[in-house]
């Protein structure tokens, strides 16, 4: 059995700062970055030193107590703050949650920086527990032997720790299976090729690298046992929004008869929209198509697109793996008898 170790943490609280490992220079340096104002959390979230809807909600909800730090106890300035971080990323609704329940949290205890530490400190813990309850959940769906396709990254650099699509991997290798991954590269950030491939191979699991154009002929030719990807919002009719590339891989899955799953803890699903075609893509900088490592690549004054997210439709996914249990079918009904067991048991 493969020994997990994952010697590194992504988002933490530490010596009144909130420190984060910026992902921006994965794999070639590992350096963390100390925040002590809610402006330079914001920055970071923005501009995705920190990336990855669990992760992103878990930054805001420490960069909430920053804003109660700088504060000193008006509500008003934190609550302007609060909007200042929700303004960031538009689409990880993840990013929502940890805000609002943060100020929950204040409207109940008073804009006391150590409630409100304690309540991000809870953020990320049960992040962590939700990504090994739902990895163990999605990995009886892995069979041993099996070469996994992942899209983008979302493991324990996307959460608390863990990992939701790589928690299912790390898990189902804790559970003794022979597992192999291959992994989009995910143009144009490349997460895949850069973060991926980098935590996995600290973990000692088989990883291999691939352009993303080449995963549907891999899929035809019978070479992937099932895909897994996060998501960074899910609706509820079961639309999953994750990084642009996913619908295709989803559709080359569907067309080769290959599992798609996804895994996400049930902060991810937004029962406030109806489906996918609700959810805002977020548009980042063109920069990022145009331009590899500074230099450029397409011909001056040429734009480019450069959507971060793409939507899959419900029938496509073939299980979505939660911390609450797996769900497959009819995704709506499934989420509404989850909230009235949630309800009922409150």
């Amino acid at each position: 059995m493969t020994v997990l170790t994952q010697h590194f943490r992504t988002v933490f609280w530490e010596d009144d700062a909130a420190v984060l490992l910026d992902q921006r220079l994965l794999p070639v340096r590992e350096v963390y970055n100390r925040y002590r104002d809610v402006d330079g959390m914001a920055d970071a979230i923005r501009d995705m030193v920190v990336r990855g809807a669990p992760a992103i909600g878990i930054a805001a909800a420490f960069g909430v107590v920053l804003a109660a730090r700088q504060a000193s106890g008006d509500r008003e300035a934190i609550r302007r703050s609060c909007a200042q971080l929700a303004a960031t990323r538009p689409t990880a609704v993840n990013l929502f949650w940890a805000i609002e329940r943060m100020k929950r949290r204040m409207d109940r205890d008073g804009p006391s920086v150590s409630a409100l530490l304690d309540e991000a400190q809870r953020i990320l813990s049960e992040d962590i527990a939700a990504c090994r309850t739902l990895g163990d959940l999605g990995a009886a769906f892995i069979p041993d032997g099996a070469t996994v396709l992942t899209h983008c990254n979302a493991g324990a650099l996307a959460t608390g720790g863990w990992g939701t699509a790589l928690g299912v991997i790390r898990s189902a290798v804790a559970a003794g299976k022979n597992i192999r991954v291959i992994a989009d590269e995910t143009r144009p950030r490349l997460q895949g090729a850069r973060l991926t491939a980098w935590e996995l191979s600290r973990d000692g699991i088989d990883v291999t690298v691939i352009a993303d154009n080449a995963a549907a002929s891999l899929m035809a030719r019978g070479q992937i046992s099932a895909v897994v990807v996060g998501a960074d919002r899910i609706a509820a009719n079961g639309d999953v929004c994750n990084k642009v590339g996913t619908y295709s891989v989803a559709l080359g899955a569907r067309a080769a008869g290959v599992p798609f799953y996804v895994a996400a803890p049930v902060s991810t699903i937004d029962r406030a929209c109806a489906h996918g075609g609700l959810i805002p893509i977020e548009e980042r900088a063109a920069e990022e198509v145009t331009l590899i490592d500074g230099v450029r690549v397409v011909a001056e004054g040429v734009p480019a697109l450069n959507p971060a997210f793409d939507v899959t439709p419900a029938h496509l996914v073939s299980a979505i793996f939660t911390e609450a249990g797996v769900f497959e079918g009819d995704y709506g009904k499934s989420f509404s008898r989850m909230d009235a067991q949630s309800a009922a048991e409150r």
